[in-house]
């Protein structure tokens, strides 16, 4: 994958910043009554979909800035840093006087599943007046993540996706879970300014209403601009990604590579798949091949605790993308 000049692939990422204190429960059942467990390691590491996603870009290599808020705490000073230390651009992530930093713990077991305990603080306060237009004009790319936790950012957001295309940048927006579980925050208007989507199969059919993911992503299209795409996360089974090409819908799937290194944790996997997707994009790889090097940074991160412990690099990413299998067929 070829690197262009910096001016040209410089990813913008709008989004929640906050904390992710990861407890390893092993086999344990979480139990209350003032029971005492010896759990697992825990660790507090970099949260938030938003940010895990743009390390993982830096991580790759690109020119990343983060648009966010946090409190005047230590956690918050702890993020700051942390961006810093990967790469990321934090000069505009506004720190709100008001409010503590989010926070969110993830009770972890040993076959991947997780329990996320949030607390909101910060997350979701970022609006659509912390993107500066200077910032906007200088990049290739807009994200945001974890759209249904964006409360003050949604009236706006599709207008902030119209001006990113105006001014040349593609768009895209990873939903997330919605803990409301109503799917709406005008996300199927926002999409109308989406290049590309990311989704598992419950957010891709909560999104759209549709009965199964096959269905989600073909309405998922209908809703956006042509030649878009629709990246859906598979888990275990890789990614899928699909579009439409001369009024055919084309779908790509990646088969996650075979690994020696024992999964760890599946927190973050989706945002950094997402970064992987993203900076392949943005260096002009093809959707193939964007889809096997976006798998392979998933596949990678499982390999750590927390979503940013184990992003690969890109000498890694492209070694792991060798060995994830691409099929090809209209949809």
């Amino acid at each position: 994958m070829a690197g262009t000049p910096a001016a040209l692939n410089r990813l913008l990422v709008v989004g929640e910043l906050c904390v992710d204190l990861i407890v390893e429960l092993g086999g344990s059942e979480l139990r209350f009554g003032q029971h005492e467990q010896i759990v697992g390691r825990t660790t507090m590491t970099m949260g938030s979909s938003s940010a895990i996603t743009a390390c993982g870009a830096a991580a790759l290599g690109v020119p990343t800035t983060l648009v966010s808020v946090c409190g005047p705490d230590t956690f918050g000073s702890y993020l700051i840093s942390e961006l810093e230390r990967r790469g990321v651009d934090p000069t505009h992530v506004r720190i709100d006087e008001t409010m503590p930093t989010g926070a969110s713990t993830h009770l972890t077991r040993p076959d991947g599943d997780r329990a996320i305990l949030t607390s909101m603080g910060s997350i979701g306060t970022v609006v659509a007046a912390d993107v500066p237009e200077p910032l906007l004009e200088g990049a290739a790319h807009l994200h945001v993540g974890s759209y249904f936790l964006q409360g003050s950012l949604q009236a706006d957001a599709r207008a902030l996706f119209a001006r990113a295309r105006e001014l040349g940048a593609t768009t895209s927006l990873d939903g997330n879970f919605d803990p409301s579980e109503r799917w709406d925050g005008g996300i199927l208007d926002a999409l109308r300014e989406v290049d590309i989507l990311f989704g598992n199969d419950q957010e891709l059919r909560g999104i759209t209403g549709a009965s199964s993911m096959d269905a989600a992503m073909a309405a998922a299209l209908d809703a956006m601009p042509p030649g878009a795409i629709v990246v859906g996360k598979l888990g275990a089974d890789g990614a899928i990604a699909e579009r439409r090409i001369d009024g055919r819908s084309v779908r790509v799937i990646a088969r996650p590579p075979v690994v020696d290194a024992p999964l760890v944790d599946t927190v973050g996997a989706g945002d950094t798949l997402a970064a992987g997707f993203l900076a392949a994009t943005i260096r002009g790889a093809s959707t193939e091949d964007a889809l096997a090097f976006a798998v392979a940074c998933g596949t990678a991160s499982t390999r750590g605790a927390g979503g940013v412990g184990a992003q690969p690099g890109i000498q890694e990413a492209e070694r792991l993308a060798a060995l994830v299998e691409v099929d090809r067929a209209e949809a």
